[in-house]
């Protein structure tokens, strides 16, 4: 196992997380944290307010980026545990035409696709999307990184997750949940990188085969992934850890959401991927004035 807590020590004193990405030839400037807006082309997500049907999710993204949402993630796959298996073909004909539809209304928008799929993502990035937000850091399509490297500036979340969403809650089981998510990132990041991708943004996962205990041990120690050098994403945005720790319904979840996005932010997040841009933007703005010595 890699003895992240040492190594990361040690690269504090001399190196400094990237800061930039280039989408496709726009570089988008990371030193103030980016918001990313969620739009579910799909009918079962955990989170109601996020199923977005094709002809309403103009109106959601003009909405998002009037918010100050620098990306549009985009998924036709619901990744909930449980949820149903949808075919490569389904999913690509719910995430294109929304794709064309947005760019053809917001032509400078920068559109993230949502998928596993290697397939679904080479269609999303050939109708314009800029980024690739795989949660399965690559373990469930073979060709994918083989793919992102094929493709010209187009950056990739490599995200942690163990399974399929469909089997994933049932290995939760960690000796050392920080040391080994890092272990298992750092593995895929090395394949990344033998296949020439430079741009990768890094995602613990939370919700993915991780228990809410173990989420909050994560983002308490959101800062050890510091050692990847990388753009950090957090996706945390009413989650079940949100909802049931406090007792409510992934509705009522907005404002606990607003608390964990704000510890990750202290903590060092570059993204944050929501379903509720004007108050994650607002989080980031307010962050940028506390200064800790």
């Amino acid at each position: 196992m890699i003895n992240y807590k040492h190594q990361t020590n040690q690269l504090k004193l001399s190196k400094v997380t990237k800061k930039t990405l280039n989408c496709r030839g726009k570089l988008v400037d990371l030193t103030i944290p980016a918001v990313m807006g969620i739009l579910n082309i799909t009918p079962d997500s955990f989170f109601s307010g996020s199923r977005i049907a094709t002809a309403q999710a103009v109106e959601t993204a003009r909405k998002m980026l009037a918010d100050g949402a620098t990306f549009l993630d985009i998924g036709g796959y619901s990744t909930r545990p449980g949820a149903a298996e949808v075919s490569a073909g389904e999913e690509s004909d719910r995430v294109v035409p929304v794709i064309d539809a947005i760019l053809k209304t917001f032509p400078d928008a920068l559109i993230s696709v949502d998928t596993f799929r290697a397939s679904v993502a080479r269609q999303a990035i050939d109708a314009g999307a800029c980024l690739i937000n795989d949660v399965s850091g690559g373990t469930l399509d073979p060709a994918m990184f083989e793919t992102v490297a094929s493709l010209l500036n187009v950056p990739y979340v490599l995200m942690h997750m163990r399974g399929t969403p469909q089997t994933m809650q049932s290995l939760a089981t960690y000796d050392h949940i920080v040391t080994e998510v890092i272990d298992e990132l750092a593995s895929q990041l090395a394949a990344l990188r033998t296949s020439g991708v430079h741009d990768v943004i890094i995602d613990p996962g939370f919700g993915f085969a991780k228990t809410p205990a173990q989420n909050f041990h994560l983002l308490n120690k959101l800062d050890a992934f510091d050692f990847f050098e990388e753009p950090v994403l957090v996706g945390i945005s009413r989650k079940t850890t949100i909802w049931k720790t406090l007792g409510i319904t992934a509705n009522e979840a907005l404002n606990g959401t607003t608390v964990l996005n704000t510890v990750a932010l202290l903590k060092g997040a570059s993204i944050l991927r929501v379903h509720d841009v004007r108050e994650a933007v607002e989080a980031v703005k307010l962050t940028q004035h506390v200064t800790f010595f």
